[in-house]
């Protein structure tokens, strides 16, 4: 039997966890990344429960998830004074399930699925940018990419047809999976009119170390801070870092002339965990990004032998710290149900894919715009009082069952032959 061939557009979580699944099924999988060496992404995220079940279906065991990350609780928000608005409760065990997360620096997650995917036998091109996507048929002719070297773009910019055909590569491959994020190239060329909306929001992030938080009485369990306009975030990555995030209503591509003194005028009468943070940051653990979303996704994930995973599939608002745990479940999905399918059964496999996968994702993107409607998208005055008495009103039980649609998670059983 020929050996299938899959091609992952994108390095970042959702594609490598893709490219591990299916290197784990049998497939002969590659992986083009636009950057030109393994980089140093990202700040940190807080994995939720089904994120580490996913993790497990990619043959990473809890041992090594509690050595790379730092397993911590969720505890609810607060104003940004530190006062309760809504407090979830830690003494039942089925809540505490619920509400287990992970705290990862972002990097570190990366370089965990990295070695799994090189472990696997996944073949790794950096410096790859992909230029167009041939969808091909799934029971039919393959897929193709077009794709050159990142560090050709200056030449070809101003050389002719012949020269650009002379670096031009083209890859066949029984499946191409695009997960090249929110800006996606693989899903412009089969959607062209979806395209990412700015949320109105630019984010702060930081990774500092835990000592900011000594005399605080927070012992780095996950905390959101709700004002007006604005959030701000805590969480332990490991026993001696912190990881931050400060969201604030600001027009899109604002520059400011200098960031740290921004984010911390900003954040400068909020609670004192909050000022220390800034205070211990520098402006080289800084970073900030404008975020966007896709609030009208691709009508399917799945076209021809290509499928979206992602971001570049549901690029979601960041408020129900569900994108990594939902890239790690594309790929896992992907890698069980792609897994046994053979030339007839590829097309059945991807159609299952978006049937499970769409309308889950698309009812967690719906979730985070409506949390960062009362979160950070509401403005001040009135509208920070009635919020917030209000929620005081909400027994800390009934946002977790409000939650558990989306950490109640399990991989699908693989596809019968038909």
């Amino acid at each position: 039997m020929r050996e299938r061939t899959a091609v992952v557009v994108g390095g970042g979580i959702a594609g490598l966890a893709s490219a591990v699944a299916l290197r784990r099924a049998g497939w002969r999988t590659q992986v083009l990344e636009r950057r030109s060496a393994t980089p140093e992404v990202g700040a940190g995220l807080a994995l939720p429960r089904n994120g580490a079940v996913a993790l497990n279906a990619l043959g990473i065991g809890d041992a090594l998830i509690e050595e790379t990350g730092h397993r911590t609780l969720g505890t609810g928000f607060v104003d940004t004074r530190g006062c309760r608005i809504l407090t979830v409760p830690d003494d039942d065990p089925r809540v505490r399930w619920a509400i287990t997360v992970w705290g990862f620096h972002r990097r570190r997650l990366h370089e965990m699925l990295y070695r799994a995917a090189l472990d696997q036998g996944v073949e790794m091109v950096d410096g790859a940018r992909v230029r167009g996507v041939s969808a091909g048929r799934a029971g039919g002719e393959p897929a193709v990419v077009s794709w050159g070297r990142t560090e050709s773009d200056q030449a070809w910019a101003g050389q002719g047809e012949n020269e650009q055909g002379q670096n031009a590569r083209e890859t066949e491959a029984d499946l191409v999976v695009g997960a090249d994020g929110m800006w996606s190239a693989v899903r412009q060329a089969l959607h062209p009119r979806v395209s990412p909306r700015y949320s109105g929001s630019t984010s702060w992030r930081a990774v500092v170390p835990a000592a900011a938080l000594e005399g605080t009485g927070l012992d780095g369990r996950l905390v959101e801070y709700w004002g007006p306009g604005s959030e701000f975030g805590l969480m332990k990555v490991n026993t001696h870092q912190v990881y931050w995030y400060g969201y604030i209503q600001q027009p899109e591509r604002t520059v400011f002339t200098d960031e740290l003194a921004a984010a911390r005028a900003h954040f400068a009468d909020w609670a004192p965990e909050i000022v220390a943070l800034l205070g211990a940051t520098t402006s080289d653990q800084l970073m900030r990004h404008d975020v966007h979303h896709l609030p009208k996704g691709p009508e399917r994930y799945a076209q021809g032998r290509v499928v979206l995973v992602g971001d570049a599939a549901h690029g979601a608002l960041p408020t129900m710290g569900q994108g990594a745990a939902t890239a790690l479940e594309d790929g896992a999905t992907l890698g069980r149900l792609a897994g046994p399918a053979g030339a007839a059964d590829l097309e059945r496999a991807l159609a299952e894919f978006d049937a499970l996968r769409r309308p889950r994702c698309q009812s967690i993107a719906r979730m985070a715009r409506v949390m960062a409607r009362v979160g950070c998208d509401l403005g001040g005055g009135w509208r920070q009082r009635l919020r917030n008495s209000a929620f005081r009103l909400v027994p800390g039980r009934a946002l977790v069952r409000s939650a558990l649609g989306a950490v109640r998670w399990t991989p699908p059983e693989p596809l019968t032959p038909a």
